[in-house]
């Protein structure tokens, strides 16, 4: 992450189920799918937020980030209502390119001090097959409280 790694991102990938890549084994690629609460609809759901992704430097277009989130969304298709995570630029193109769908509507996090709208934050959803219908991804999605970025 070359020291854009906060250590409340640190602690947001922690407690969930790691998936990591090597290559001839060194460290590749990596993406954390931990257990979160989104809310839309009038309905909470349980999440699969997936954090922590990254790819070495040198491995970048080569496949490793696409085998890892392989692996990231089966687990995620598997034991969870709805897959979720926020989005750079350059991640945006791998996420929506493997049927990841960009949250439309009002972004927003219940913290200690009420419902809060999170602007600018960029979260894509992946619909799984315990996923109510129907999902609208423009009403607002809430997330639940954390330090660091919300998303």
């Amino acid at each position: 992450f070359t020291g854009r790694f906060s250590d409340d991102d640190w602690s947001h990938a922690l407690g969930g189920v790691h998936v990591l890549a090597t290559v001839d084994g060194e460290p590749a690629g990596h993406a954390a799918v931990v257990v979160r609460q989104l809310i839309t609809g009038g309905r909470t759901l349980r999440t699969g937020y997936v954090e922590a992704v990254a790819t070495a430097a040198t491995m970048r277009r080569r496949g490793v980030g696409a085998a890892v989130m392989a692996e990231t969304e089966r687990l995620v298709r598997g034991g969870f209502e709805l897959g979720a995570l926020a989005a750079s630029e350059d991640g945006a193109r791998l996420y929506t390119a493997r049927g990841w769908l960009p949250w439309s509507g009002d972004l927003a996090a219940l913290t200690p001090d009420g419902v809060v709208v999170t602007p600018g934050a960029v979260v894509f959803v992946l619909p799984t097959p315990a996923t109510p219908a129907p999902l609208d991804p423009a009403v607002r999605l809430a997330c639940d409280w954390r330090r660091g970025d919300l998303w």
